[in-house]
């Protein structure tokens, strides 16, 4: 097992450099700079002499070719330094990360929870019921969900629970008067907030998996072993329970590696139509603010999740399937 780990963390560590050279080239070749994408540069009486832009060049790096710049980056990181940003005031990175993580998680976290307590008992359901009116109309609906885009969904929830019915509110992650509440007070604003953006995060996710578990139990069910359980009098809530879900996980744990990663890069829409201030919004003003230190931050971040979440799909393997060892 020690063996295989370190194989794989010096292979995550070699892609991850590879990632990050490739973005990074990429982000600095974009059109425009930190210093010529601000709104202000658009009046002429308000844009800095060419001397001036020089001098700012060459005090934020940027009059370095981008590939020297990228090792300068690796160095500063060796030093867990992610470097400042360009766009806002020269803050630490890793703060405004950080500031933004909790934000995230909240639906990130959240969505996945939900996505696996509902998921699997409606995939084992749909199994057990396999041809009735009720799973049909079922599958019908999850099919409908899983082809309809998650920022749509966000438009149409915004205009019937917010604007038309009021029930909910339209936008951010808390209330004005945030700060005078209560603490159940406040626990409750932060849900009414969220539960919009949570349901988009999830519906997506809720019908693939869904689907997933009954396609694969549809597929285990009728193995020889289930036969004969099924012949040996084996009750059959623990003939789908124990015997089969267990055989159709293994597939699942493929999945699971890219859950998360997969919700933090859908976080970049839906946070931007929630106004929701978390990591995807971040990296949204990055971006159009060409800050590459933050650009740079988040990109490690999500990247090092992508290839967290690989390896712990990996180590899963061993625990839904006795047959596979890593020793």
């Amino acid at each position: 097992m020690l063996n295989y780990l370190v194989r794989r963390l010096l292979i995550a560590f070699v892609t991850l450099l590879l990632v990050t050279f490739v973005i990074f080239g990429l982000v600095r070749n974009m059109p425009g700079t930190p210093l010529t994408t601000d709104p202000a540069m658009m009046d002429p009486s308000k844009q800095i002499s060419p001397e001036d832009l020089r001098r700012l060049e060459k005090l934020y790096g940027l009059d370095k070719p981008w590939y020297e710049s990228y090792f300068i980056w690796i160095g500063n990181l060796a030093r867990f330094d992610l470097g400042r940003s360009i766009a806002q005031n020269n803050r630490p990175v890793i703060g405004l990360i950080g500031e933004r993580v909790g934000a995230t998680l909240t639906l990130s976290a959240t969505s996945l929870v939900l996505t696996y307590l509902l998921s699997i008992p409606l995939g084992l359901w749909t199994t057990v019921h396999s041809g009735s009116v009720r799973e049909r109309t079922l599958s019908t609906v999850l099919y409908m969900l899983y082809s309809l885009p998650s920022f749509v969904a966000a438009l149409f929830l915004q205009i019937l629970l917010a604007v038309k019915l009021g029930w909910l509110p339209l936008l951010g992650m808390v209330s004005d008067d945030y700060a005078s509440l209560s603490g159940l007070g406040k626990a409750w604003d932060i849900f009414c907030h969220a539960l919009m953006p949570v349901a988009c995060f999830t519906y997506g996710s809720l019908a693939y998996y869904t689907r997933f578990i009954h396609s694969n139990m549809q597929e285990v069910i009728r193995q020889d072993y289930i036969r004969t359980a099924r012949a040996k009098g084996v009750p059959p809530r623990r003939v789908i329970a124990h015997h089969a879900f267990r055989n159709a996980l293994i597939p699942l744990v493929t999945l699971i590696g890219l859950t998360l990663p997969a919700l933090l890069s859908g976080a970049v829409i839906l946070e931007r139509i929630f106004t929701w201030p978390g990591m995807g919004s971040l990296f949204f003003e990055s971006i159009s603010q060409r800050d590459y230190p933050v650009i740079m931050g988040l990109t490690l971040v999500f990247s090092i999740l992508t290839l967290l979440g690989q390896l712990l799909a990996d180590l899963l393997y061993a625990v839904v399937d006795p047959r596979v060892s890593y020793s």
